[in-house]
């Protein structure tokens, strides 16, 4: 039987190996020799956290992942996961995503949330999460993954923060009361072409379904949704690929449009 102290030796290896691989912009190998379940999995995540926190980095909300079924199909789970947004992997709109910034980029356009209200009981209602909410904006996630060849399953991608990069809000704030996101049409285009489509009901039903998952999974683990937080509530579409000189831009129906340039690589 495994000790306490292997344990967590196992888990400090597994959190170097990403970040070794983040600060050498090296794709590692996946962590399955090192963790195997979802526990150890976040495990590995909030010891990132708490590095990154202790760094001075500023955690300003969550992103939700694996809200598609298929996807969850996929890594065979039944639950969607979750990882941390920090202030500094925000990206202005329309605005560019240096080369190297993110490892292996790929995009999503979702539904974003920002909250007015703390959210801190044991079980929201959805009568809670609409009052809490202060708007709620359209965004591209540029997800990216420090395992290399995106060769992942569960315990790779929450351990890698939910296989986060950056991402991009809209500017022009909509109320819940003045959109259906469960209806929203969703559109992402590369320069003109469209290369995704979907809508909210393709994220566990509708967006509120997913943010009402985290607000009561985040409590049970400690760091509840607060005041001013952004939630990235999951995918409306396939995920694409991103490539240096892309421009990507996602328009939803009731909340408006955002775009994303990826910088050249100048050195090929």
């Amino acid at each position: 039987m495994e000790t306490p102290a292997a344990n967590a030796d196992r888990i400090r290896t597994a959190a170097q190996r990403l970040l070794d691989a983040e600060r050498t912009g090296v794709p590692c190998a996946p962590l399955r020799d090192l963790i195997t379940g979802v526990d150890d999995a976040y495990a590995v995540q909030e010891h990132l956290t708490a590095l990154r926190l202790a760094e001075g980095r500023r955690l300003v909300g969550r992103k939700i992942g694996l809200t598609s079924p298929a996807v969850q199909r996929q890594l065979g789970v039944e639950t969607p996961d979750f990882g941390m947004l920090y202030a500094d992997m925000a990206i202005p709109d329309g605005a560019e995503v240096p080369v190297g910034a993110v490892l292996q980029p790929r995009a999503e356009a979702e539904v974003a949330l920002v909250l007015e209200h703390d959210l801190t009981h044991e079980r929201h209602t959805v009568a809670d999460l609409i009052r809490a909410t202060a708007f709620a904006l359209p965004a591209i996630e540029v997800c990216g993954s420090r395992i290399r060849d995106w060769d992942i399953a569960i315990a790779d991608t929450v351990a890698d923060n939910a296989s986060s990069g950056r991402y991009v809000l809209g500017t022009r704030p909509v109320r819940l009361t003045d959109v259906d996101l469960r209806l929203a049409g969703m559109v992402l285009e590369r320069r003109g072409a469209q290369v995704s489509v979907g809508a909210g009901a393709a994220c566990l039903g509708h967006p509120l379904n997913a943010a009402l998952w985290l607000a009561d999974t985040l409590v049970r683990v400690g760091r509840p949704l607060r005041a001013g937080d952004t939630v990235l509530t999951g995918a409306l579409g396939p995920m694409v690929a991103a490539a240096p000189g892309d421009v990507l831009e996602a328009r939803i129906d009731g909340l408006g449009d955002v775009r994303v340039a990826f910088g050249r690589d100048d050195s090929a």
